[in-house]
């Protein structure tokens, strides 16, 4: 019998769900309705951050209290849900995976900077909730990536030793944070990544799409 991970903790957007049009499209009409302005190249830099940390990034500072902040945060998210409702972008090999590794025993998780609210919809739209056994969004740590909290919390909840994790993501700073938590990471070139932006962070694979892991695949990222 070949070797399978403990457990596979899943970014959300841009790994079970191709999302980044639809967040480029609300962070965009968000700040327009500001009457700011926030470019491509400045979302992309923003990956894997939560929104109230974007929005302190990016957002004038004159009257950025921390109810304004939750505000905006809230509003953003809002029309994110209305615009990805209206088409379902799910990541090609994603239930594939899922059903795959759940077949075989590996615990799985997904561990996102993202609102409950956003979480509950992907999961519930991908009809596959019942195979995810811990999920920890952006209310759920108070640091967001490449801080390790979310990963480690995610295999806390799993009762998975970190080593024998392993995440799957699609931003650098979700590569950081997987390496910082002592767990192996596989980068998925979703939209608008390539090879070069993982250049500096050492992820233990790299992939274009979900179709390519398999469970032993996964399994020998792990330590025997």
């Amino acid at each position: 019998m070949y070797r399978v991970p403990r457990a596979v903790i899943f970014d959300v957007d841009g790994v079970l769900v191709d999302s980044y049009r639809a967040h480029l499209r609300s962070w965009q009409e968000l700040a327009a309705g500001q009457g700011c302005g926030l470019t491509e190249e400045q979302f992309m830099e923003s990956f894997g951050q939560t929104s109230r940390d974007i929005i302190r990034r990016f957002w004038p500072p004159d009257g950025l209290t921390e109810d304004r902040i939750r505000a905006l945060d809230e509003q953003k998210e809002a029309l994110y849900r209305r615009i990805v409702s209206e088409s379902f972008p799910v990541m090609e090999g994603a239930v594939e995976l899922l059903e795959d590794l759940h077949r075989v025993g590996v615990l799985l998780a997904v561990g996102s900077s993202g609102p409950p609210e956003n979480i509950d919809l992907v999961l519930e739209t991908l009809g596959r909730r019942s195979l995810i056994g811990a999920v920890v969004t952006g209310m759920d740590v108070t640091r967001g990536k490449p801080d390790p909290q979310v990963f480690l919390l995610a295999a806390g909840r799993l009762g998975a030793p970190p080593e024998q994790c392993v995440v799957v993501e699609d931003a650098p700073a979700g590569i950081r944070a997987a390496g910082a938590a002592g767990m192996a990471g596989v980068a998925l070139l979703s939209t608008g990544r390539s090879e070069e932006d993982f250049r500096d962070v050492a992820p233990a694979l790299v992939i274009r799409s979900l179709s390519e892991l398999t469970p032993q695949i996964l399994g020998s990222l792990t330590p025997s």
